[in-house]
């Protein structure tokens, strides 16, 4: 949808003749490091081309007003900028409702209420994060209606906490931190321990990265998310009963290997056995994309697969079938699942001319097993959240 369009929705939705100011801000995929964030390891993340719009203004009252192009259906939610409580009745406007609380919540002056368009074009439930948009889409978006001075991490930090405290999803911070930092043709190596970032340049010439959409829906909050962090959470008691840690992200593989025998539970032990390697993965990936080594990266994401599919369980048939279908096509570095899992979608690194066969047998391929399409989209590294209203009018 072009945002000639966005404007004239807005307009007739809110029945108003005035021009709203226009932000966006992107998805994330996550080239390795799946399920560390939490455990205080290392992950790399890049944001996406596709994302979510919001148009927004401000009003003459205390009166917020909620539109999704995405969920027509459901209309106009409202509500009141003195009840910004949780509401189930209020189904996605949540998250932005979560936003505004907490902003205001830490001493910003959010002087009146909004009128807000919201539309994305992430796929819905596909796992790249599009909760984590909405949030930091409304951040930008109170930055810029109300004249704010937001620090970058106190907003990524404040998404975090609508997702913990607000939805109620163990999440880490990778999500909003893509989201928030992004930059273009870059990924973002996270300690999401201590937060030390640096960015890493993606230099794929003759390669493009595409993200195959399983179309298997996924909700976090109702998956099993939050009992995998549980389980991780006791395995790390249980090493922190003769080791001075702070997360499984302190580990080298050697150092868990040593201890294992600790984790007391052989589920929680192959969930912490993943955390770990997964950790060394990620920090010898950005390594070897640093160097222009694509082959060792996509064999590190080969191998993160796998790690998520039999220690930490998280992939399933659908992901699966796309991921091993890939693995056997001509012209492909790596694959594997990313995001939370449990459905949603796979990337892979291809060559540029393979694209039309690399599709077509995976399309056949996973149609033939799972009885539906896949949908493929092509992956921009672009930008974090921002203000794009002048960059619309150009």
């Amino acid at each position: 949808m072009k945002n000639p369009d966005l404007l004239y929705k807005f307009q007739i939705i809110f029945d108003t003749p005035t021009t709203p100011r226009t932000f966006f801000a992107p998805g994330r995929i996550n080239l390795i490091g799946e399920h560390t964030d939490y455990n205080g390891g290392h992950v790399f993340p890049a944001s996406i081309s596709f994302g979510t719009y919001a148009l927004a203004q401000d009003r003459d009252d205390q009166k917020l007003r909620f539109y999704s192009l995405n969920f027509p259906d459901i209309g106009i939610i409202e509500c009141d900028l003195r009840n910004l409580d949780y509401n189930d009745t209020h189904n996605w406007a949540n998250f932005p409702k979560g936003m505004i609380k907490f902003i205001r919540e830490s001493g910003f002056n959010i002087t009146a209420g909004m009128d807000i368009l919201f539309y994305g074009n992430i796929p819905n439930g596909a796992g790249l994060s599009s909760s984590s948009s909405i949030e930091m889409v409304t951040g930008v978006v109170l930055e810029g209606l109300f004249d704010l001075e937001i620090d970058r991490m106190k907003m990524i930090q404040l998404g975090q906490k609508v997702e913990n405290d607000y939805i109620g999803v163990n999440s880490g911070i990778m999500d909003q931190f893509a989201i928030g930092k992004g930059k273009k043709d870059h990924a973002i190596l996270l300690n999401s321990q201590t937060l030390e970032y640096q960015y890493a340049p993606i230099t794929l010439e003759n390669h493009v990265i595409i993200i195959i959409n399983t179309n298997k829906q996924r909700t976090l909050a109702g998956s099993k998310y939050n009992e995998r962090r549980a389980q991780c959470e006791q395995a790390l008691a249980d090493l922190q009963t003769e080791l001075p840690i702070k997360s499984l992200g302190d580990l080298t593989k050697e150092q868990f290997e040593q201890h294992k025998h600790l984790i007391k539970n052989d589920i929680n032990q192959k969930r912490a056995k993943h955390a770990v390697y997964e950790n060394q993965r990620t920090i010898e990936a950005a390594k070897k994309l640093e160097l222009g080594d694509l082959d060792a990266f996509g064999k590190l994401m080969n191998e993160s697969h796998m790690s998520l599919q039999v220690d930490y369980e998280v992939t399933g048939l659908e992901l699966d079938t796309i991921v091993s279908a890939a693995w056997e096509q001509p012209g492909v570095i790596g694959a594997r699942m990313t995001g939370a899992g449990f459905g949603g979608c796979a990337i892979a690194i291809v060559e540029k001319d393979q694209i039309d066969k690399f599709k077509n047998n995976l399309d056949n391929i996973y149609n033939e097993k799972i009885g539906y399409a896949p949908s493929f989209y092509i992956a921009t590294i672009g930008n974090g959240a921002r203000e794009i209203s002048e960059e619309c009018a150009k």
